[in-house]
């Protein structure tokens, strides 16, 4: 049997110690802010994850595109030179672009690489939703799990990762079409903190609201209380736009009240963020459903 590596893309939000000890392959994404164009690495070597933030809440506003096809290309060559097959987990088609430039470059690389197995899945994930399912994927690659075999299980299990947000700046959230500008007025002023969470076709959708930030961080807990499964045994993923405190205080909550095996927590990275904007919280964990 051929070695395989999993390829994923910067939408994933796992740290780059996190990517490197469970030896994926990564793709950046592209950000734009402030007339400038950066590829979302995870270790920020391009735009550091506080500058990006900085410049959010200086009003500068970001944009995104997907990974060019040439680029994944460049991404996987490396592997299938050294004789690797490659199951690519891409970011959500409901969100992006990026999952079918990944599947357009699968295709040429097929042609240039016959004898080499190349799959991918949407992952209909995003952010460390989406670093979740890569998480657990190694785990089972770990295992023993041929490329065929985990090629199934995550399209088996990708349903089951529970994604939910809540955002502290309503305006991000009306930029990208999400709200209306006089919903966003009014949700500032009242202090109404939004409740998101990705659906079963990988869209991001609002599902409730809350009145101050401390009760939207206790809904996400609930969330979680209410749908989370095997809590002893889970490793729960939290991601922020730069508001670490506030994910600690998630995290300290979900450790008191549910007793899980552990919690990971990372920045979102500029390509989500410059959706969701500053302040965000964002939770995943497996569940009975999304």
């Amino acid at each position: 049997m051929r070695d395989y590596v999993i390829l994923t893309d910067s939408s994933c939000d796992l740290s780059q110690e996190m990517a490197d000890e469970l030896g994926v392959v990564v793709a950046p994404l592209t950000v734009m802010i402030d007339g400038n164009s950066y590829r979302n690495y995870l270790d920020g070597r391009e735009i550091a994850f506080q500058e990006f933030y900085s410049k959010l809440r200086a009003g500068k506003q970001g944009s995104t595109s997907a990974v060019n096809v040439d680029e994944f290309c460049s991404a996987m060559r490396g592997p299938l030179q050294e004789g690797k097959d490659i199951l690519y987990l891409g970011f959500s088609s409901g969100l992006s672009a990026t999952y079918q430039s990944g599947t357009l470059a699968a295709e040429d690389m097929r042609s240039e690489y016959p004898e080499a197995t190349i799959l991918a899945v949407d992952t209909l994930s995003a952010s460390m939703g989406q670093g979740l399912l890569v998480y657990l994927a190694v785990q089972e690659k770990r295992k023993g799990m041929t490329i065929q075999e985990l090629r199934d299980y995550v399209e088996g299990i990708k349903l089951s990762i529970a994604h939910w947000f809540t955002v502290d700046d309503l305006n991000h959230l009306k930029r990208g079409g999400r709200i209306s500008a006089a919903a966003a007025l009014l949700g500032s002023t009242l202090n109404i903190k939004p409740i998101l969470h990705v659906d079963n076709e990988g869209h991001l959708i609002s599902v409730g609201k809350v009145r101050g930030r401390r009760q939207s961080i206790k809904k996400l807990l609930e969330e979680m209380s209410a749908n989370g499964v095997d809590f002893a045994e889970q490793t729960v993923f939290i991601s922020h736009g730069d508001a670490l405190e506030d994910a600690e205080l998630l995290a300290d909550m979900i450790r008191e009240s549910l007793s899980v095996k552990e919690v990971v927590i990372n920045y979102i990275g500029p390509v989500i963020g410059a959706h969701s904007g500053p302040g965000t919280i964002a939770l995943f964990f497996l569940a009975k459903g999304r």
